[in-house]
């Protein structure tokens, strides 16, 4: 294992929550949008993350156990969330039901922001671990010289 695997995960990470953070921007966005191109209210996202061996190449394939305990996190997938809609009452709205009722997206906006702190800070983590990992490495060339 080399600096540049700990530099790959932290990009990983790094990658995963921007995908993240853009979801969120997205919920927050669209928490008052009642008609979309498939018809109804806005569904909010989220996004999925899974884990994989961080291995780059046949060599790490090959390096065993070490190898294979080190993961890299990825976005598999950015789900719509099928939740019922909010209704509310509002007779002179233009996407009112023949009932007065208007379907709102069900986005929790206080949720929504918390998430995106979580979001953040994990990037910010990432960061941290990457810049840790670049230091040792030019460390590392330092005493060579």
């Amino acid at each position: 294992m080399d600096f540049f695997t700990s530099m790959n995960v932290s990009s990983s990470g790094m990658a995963s929550n921007r995908k993240r953070m853009n979801a969120i921007s997205s919920n927050i966005a669209n928490a008052q949008t009642t008609r979309t191109v498939e018809g109804g209210p806005y569904r909010r996202k989220e996004v999925v993350f899974g884990s994989e061996p961080a291995r780059e190449n046949f060599s790490d394939v090959l390096e065993g156990e070490m190898g294979a305990n080190i993961q890299k996190v990825h976005a598999t997938e950015v789900l719509s969330v099928n939740e019922a809609p909010i209704l509310k009452y509002e007779p002179g709205h233009v996407d009112a039901n023949d009932k007065g009722y208007v379907a709102y997206p069900n986005v929790n906006v206080m949720k929504e922001m918390a998430d995106m702190i979580s979001a953040s800070r994990s990037y910010e983590a990432n960061i941290s671990a990457l810049n840790t990992a670049k230091s040792m490495a030019m460390k590392s060339l330092e005493i060579g010289r």
